[in-house]
């Protein structure tokens, strides 16, 4: 894990070491928030202009068939009740600077999310709380490698009935499918998971926390739920294949990368969380 400013180590040799080579960037750099955070986060212009300036360096880094994931949340007009297209327009600046193909988008949505914004959802009530954020599958490619039988969910227990007996009601639908009689009686492993990925994050006594607490260093505020890098590390990248995360934080997809037996390089600016995310390797502390 290094330390330092990303642009600036992939710059220079770290970058020339990993050019070509990296299968999949997977990140969620600071959003574009109202309330500067101790993490560091830009607003506004200066936000969108500096994301677009990682695009071309990123895309050297990838090889061929690589792919880059980026987690940003929404963003909100200060003082106001009127969101901002800031999210989008970082993303599409970023799209083009790095001439990128957009493969998917996919929502990450937190069911147990604090509500907010404050003023408009809880105090004036005049807002509903915000409860996802985006995530946005990239690459310079058309066809990037990925497998959807990597990340299958387990079967509903009315599919598994359904494979049990062998018979379901076939035909035209109202939506203009027509479903063939022998279209759903074959097992395939599992269902294809859909892009909108639900995850809680309400774990709170992790082993990453009590070792930040018992070394007396501040854990990061902004930790990733651990299943939205595994489930695109698992969908996008094979084993001992490169995983980079230049924004780091707490080191999440380094040590979910670790647990699946890739090979991974994480990037973080501020030393104290790159000491705190040791608490995620056994093997470290």
């Amino acid at each position: 894990m290094y330390c330092g400013d990303s642009k600036a180590l992939l710059s220079g040799s770290l970058g020339d070491k990993l050019r070509g080579k990296v299968q999949l960037i997977f990140t969620s750099p600071p959003f574009s928030l109202n309330h500067k955070k101790k993490y560091g986060n830009l607003q506004g212009a200066a936000y969108l202009e500096w994301l677009a300036e990682c695009a071309p360096l990123f895309r050297h880094l990838l090889k061929p068939d690589g792919s880059i994931v980026i987690e940003i949340g929404n963003a909100w007009e200060p003082g106001r009740p009127v969101m901002s297209p800031l999210a989008l327009q970082a993303l599409l600046a970023f799209m083009e600077r790095g001439k990128l193909n957009l493969c998917q988008q996919f929502i990450c949505y937190n069911p147990s999310r604090l509500p907010s914004p404050t003023e408009w959802v809880n105090v004036r009530r005049i807002r509903v709380k915000d409860s996802y954020t985006h995530v946005w599958w990239m690459s310079p490619s058309e066809m990037p490698d990925a497998d959807n039988r990597r990340v299958l969910k387990e079967y509903s227990k009315s599919m598994l009935q359904l494979l049990s007996r062998q018979k379901y009601n076939a035909g035209r639908r109202p939506s203009g499918y027509n479903i063939g009689r022998q279209s759903f009686l074959r097992s395939h492993g599992g269902a294809i998971p859909s892009n909108v990925i639900t995850l809680a994050n309400t774990h709170s006594g992790t082993e990453y926390q009590r070792y930040c607490r018992a070394k007396g260093l501040t854990a990061h505020p902004a930790r990733m739920p651990i299943g939205l890098p595994e489930f695109f590390i698992k969908f996008l990248t094979t084993q001992r294949e490169l995983v980079l995360d230049p924004f780091a934080g707490s080191n999440t997809t380094g040590a979910v990368a670790e647990s699946l037996k890739r090979r991974w390089v994480s990037i973080e600016a501020q030393s104290e969380y790159i000491e705190g995310s040791k608490g995620r390797f056994p093997t470290m502390t």
